[in-house]
């Protein structure tokens, strides 16, 4: 039995200036942290009828305590003293650790995971809160555990733009078959599977968020079109025409051979978990031949591309 399986965890408190906590959001996801939790940290004894603006924020982190955990950690103060001699006029970020058995998960989302207006007509909850939608709202209700994906991420919010304008608009696909690649909750390929998609794959190499994605299938009644499978994506050769990937820049790179050759003639690529730095070494891989920009959405620094597949030639 491994160590993630006995339920240890390693929790990661980190105090930074605001003007570093994307860069430091992203590092802390591309080491493959279950979300990340923001809080600002409030002055004290300030007694001014003018408090000063909050400058700090507190960054916490969870990630399975195993064999990578020293490493991972050691990475992360290498790119701490790399980011303080960058902007060496803000406070060096700090952090500590503390290694939890069996925390209680569900709790610890609960305090950030409020429902949440994604797109026009999508609304992300989770499923202990209350919400009356309007005639209009498709609703999605989540319960993270510990898997990640609650739309709260910009990456997670993009797709889920970019997947209700493309089954909204393109009319000229009657029948979505859908493969979400990395799908932590199951969110995405659960969005598209309630904006009318009949065939949808969730596939994760990670088998707790496999279970957690099938369990939020059945609360949002779309089990019948969904499947979830503990795979990673090579193993699938079913084709599709629509491919959401919300992924790390590095990981997408390598899966682009296999993915376009998945991706039907006329169909469409999600990509996103991209920051602004990656997005050269991305569009040059990724808007080239079959594959063609359909549409792109930035949030602060983070990039979705929306793709689309040339037809055949006839």
């Amino acid at each position: 039995m491994t160590e993630k399986e006995t339920g240890k965890w390693l929790k990661i408190e980190l105090a930074a200036p605001s003007e570093l906590r994307e860069a430091l959001e992203n590092f802390l996801t591309e080491t493959g942290v279950h979300g990340v939790f923001q809080e600002s940290l409030a002055p004290q004894n300030d007694v001014s009828d003018f408090p000063e603006a909050v400058n700090e924020e507190i960054l916490k982190a969870y990630l399975p305590q195993d064999g990578r955990s020293e490493k991972r950690v050691a990475a992360l103060q290498k790119y701490i003293n790399s980011l303080s001699e960058i902007f060496p006029d803000l406070k060096k970020p700090s952090f500590k650790t503390e290694i939890i058995c069996d925390p209680n998960w569900g709790e610890q989302w609960k305090k950030y995971f409020m429902p949440i207006r994604v797109s026009k007509n999508i609304i992300v909850k989770p499923t202990w809160e209350r919400y009356t939608p309007d005639s209009r709202d498709i609703v999605i209700e989540i319960d993270p555990g510990m898997a990640f994906g609650t739309g709260q991420h910009d990456s997670t919010r993009m797709c889920i733009e970019a997947i209700e304008d493309i089954i909204m608009n393109d009319r000229s696909i009657k029948e979505w078959k859908v493969l979400d690649v990395g799908c932590g909750t199951g969110i995405l390929g659960i969005t598209a599977a309630k904006m009318g998609a009949q065939d949808v794959i969730c596939i994760d190499t990670d088998r707790k968020a496999v279970e957690i994605a099938g369990e939020n299938a059945v609360i949002n009644n779309v089990q019948a079109f969904l499947r979830t499978l503990n795979k990673n994506a090579a193993a699938i050769d079913k084709p599709r025409n629509l491919i959401i990937a919300n992924l790390t820049s590095k990981i997408l790179l390598t899966l682009r051979p296999h993915l376009t050759q998945l991706l039907l003639p006329d169909g469409y690529m999600i990509i996103s978990g991209i920051i602004e730095q990656d997005a050269m070494s991305i569009e040059k891989e990724y808007c080239a031949d079959p594959l063609t920009l359909h549409r792109m959405i930035m949030e602060k620094e983070w990039i979705c591309y929306m793709l689309k597949k040339k037809s055949v030639n006839v």
